[in-house]
């Protein structure tokens, strides 16, 4: 049961707003610890989790809010909540949330001021920013108002920052409308408006979306625009994408590569899948190297020319990334 947003108490507020004022959002960090920190986003965004923990925690006892959080996602059980607890205590309302669902108040006693609820600190946190306009809040309040069981507001919200050009939220938004089989008269009529968010992404530069648009677009069989999207989500570093151009170089002409508007080229597409398995591990290219090294489609001599391209394909900038949501999913992965 959640509590109207009048439930949180003129005390409460205060003691938030002195918190929040006494403990800035981050300190300046050093060298040492900027580069710990990019490091361990570069992992985490790639799902090697373990991997991040001790860049992450290099940042974050610097005082970085973001690395904080992560960290917290990252490890993952009891040992999350300290670091979820330092987040919060610097105004982090996805924290915030994670404290909530972990009922960090009532079984470790780790609460906000004056005991209220995690979930209507999260929203105080996030409220008054998003009300002075801020987009990013205004994406927040989306799992906050959702967490507490209000039944409108968080599309409201997420509407409401996806058109003030928050990319992530434009996403979000164009995959529940494609999600949607009951809102709309027609397929035509969904694919158009899940099409219209996804593309407001991906012109504003936002790999994740760019990734979606062209699967959209291979959907409604605009194939030659739907190649472009995946080549410039796989240059914009994007995982799936990327496998997919592995994909396509192998088999261009298979049933379900429509999209594949490339010539045949089984040896560039097994470096781009040795050198995804290089830096970003994943269950699907390892079976995609498996299936493939096994196939008429790739043979000893396209592996053999495979291995001699790959590091042209081996650490490219932007690190590739999954660009995952920092609070959807299970456990925000």
């Amino acid at each position: 049961m959640f509590l109207p947003m009048r439930s949180i108490t003129m005390s409460t507020l205060a003691g938030l707003t002195l918190t929040m004022l006494i403990l800035p959002s981050a300190w300046a960090l050093d060298d040492e610890a900027n580069a710990a920190k990019k490091a361990g986003m570069r992992l985490y965004n790639a799902h090697q989790y373990e991997a991040s923990i001790p860049y992450l925690e290099i940042a974050a006892e610097a005082g970085d809010v973001d690395s904080m959080y992560y960290l917290g996602e990252a490890i993952r059980g009891e040992t999350s909540l300290d670091w979820y607890h330092r987040a919060a205590q610097h105004g982090d309302p996805y924290a915030m949330l994670r404290l909530r669902s972990g009922r960090a108040c009532e079984r470790d006693d780790i609460c906000p001021p004056n005991g209220e609820d995690w979930g209507e600190a999260a929203l105080y946190a996030a409220l008054p920013m998003a009300e002075a306009g801020d987009a990013d809040a205004m994406f927040a309040l989306y799992p906050v108002y959702a967490t507490l069981g209000y039944p409108s507001a968080p599309l409201k919200w997420l509407k409401q920052a996806a058109e003030e050009g928050n990319v992530e939220a434009q996403h979000w938004l164009g995959q529940r409308i494609q999600e949607d089989r009951t809102g709309y008269s027609d397929e035509t009529e969904r694919l158009v408006a899940a099409e219209q968010w996804f593309r407001k992404a991906a012109e504003a530069g936002y790999p994740r979306a760019m990734s979606a648009l062209a699967r959209l677009l291979n959907e409604q069989g605009n194939n030659n625009e739907s190649w472009e999207w995946m080549v410039r989500a796989s240059e914009g570093g994007h995982i799936n994408a990327r496998q997919w151009l592995a994909y396509c170089y192998i088999e261009p002409d298979e049933e379900n590569n429509g999209m594949c508007q490339v010539e045949k080229d089984p040896g560039k597409g097994w470096a781009i899948l040795l050198a995804v398995n290089e830096e970003a591990p994943n269950m699907h290219v390892e079976n995609a190297l498996r299936y493939y090294g096994d196939s008429d489609d790739v043979t000893v001599e396209h592996r053999e020319e495979g291995e001699h391209m790959m590091e042209e394909w081996l650490n490219r900038e932007p690190p590739l990334s999954y660009f995952p949501m920092k609070f959807f999913g299970p456990h925000g992965r």
